[in-house]
């Protein structure tokens, strides 16, 4: 059998974990050790923590965040940090015919990874910047509203009907186009990635057209990658109600040009859309 790597890329609050989800239902090896449930992902991340914990580690020694959430370019890998992903790299190979992994923090580091895995196919999940920012919101606002509503009951009254509302647009203004900027930086890394790829290497799709398409994803994977899958449903993972409203992040954005690049390099991903 053909040796088959998959690399599943795509910016945070994109569907990665959903996709990367109904993947190893259907039977693809995505690590032998995932990343459990936890803040905003319920049924898990599905995150190879070997290369998780490898992006961490470049991330750091960058003087960057490890949750990746930036818009900073990455320097590059250390001689060090390069052969030890070599290393995962060469006993994955050694040990599947096929396998691959999902980790956001991986559209950080294309460039490497065409350079070490040059016959490697990419499945590129797209979202939309509206709603990727604002779930981002949600979750990072979530984990603050937990903090206050834990306290004692004085205090979780002034937060409910006094503080709250104020601090949430506060967050909102402060965080909105942060978000955006890593939504930008992030797709904007995809494209330059799939601009150097053979067109029969990679697949650009959303998540949320699966719950209709999954089938014809699944035969791509099968006929024109040559993956040997087991069909799953994707409405069988897929549930509606976590998926939250869109926040009009318009309206905390002062920089206009932001959402002027967004919605350009959105278009622009969206014309390499093999399903739709």
């Amino acid at each position: 059998m053909q040796k088959r790597t998959l690399i599943i890329a795509g910016m945070h609050r994109s569907g990665t974990s959903l996709i990367s989800n109904w993947l190893t239902k259907c039977g693809l090896q995505l690590g032998e050790k995932l990343l459990g449930p936890g803040w905003g992902n319920e049924d898990g991340h599905f995150e190879d923590v070997e290369f998780l914990k490898m992006h961490e580690e470049v991330l750091s020694s960058n003087n960057l965040p490890p949750s990746g959430l930036t818009d900073l370019q990455i320097d590059g890998f250390s001689i060090y940090e390069k052969e030890k992903l070599k290393s995962i790299i060469k006993i994955k190979q050694q040990l599947y015919d096929q396998w691959g992994w999902k980790d956001p923090r991986t559209c950080l580091f294309l460039d490497v990874y065409q350079e070490l895995l040059p016959d490697a196919c990419y499945l590129i999940i797209l979202r939309d910047y509206q709603s990727v920012v604002s779930s981002l919101l949600r979750r990072e606002f979530k984990s603050l509203d937990k903090k206050y509503m834990s306290r004692k009951y004085l205090s979780r009254l002034v937060w409910e009907k006094i503080r709250r509302q104020r601090r949430l647009l506060k967050f909102y203004n402060e965080y909105t186009s942060k978000f955006l900027k890593v939504w930008i930086a992030y797709n904007q890394d995809i494209l330059n990635c799939i601009k150097k790829l053979n067109n029969d290497s990679f697949v650009v799709v959303n998540y949320s057209m699966l719950n209709k398409e999954d089938t014809r994803l699944f035969s791509f994977l099968e006929n024109n990658w040559n993956f040997s899958l087991k069909y799953f449903r994707f409405k069988d993972v897929f549930k509606e109600n976590q998926i939250g409203e869109d926040i009009n992040i318009d309206m905390h954005i002062t920089d206009r040009g932001l959402i002027e690049t967004a919605n350009r390099l959105q278009d622009e991903l969206k014309s390499y859309m093999q399903f739709s």
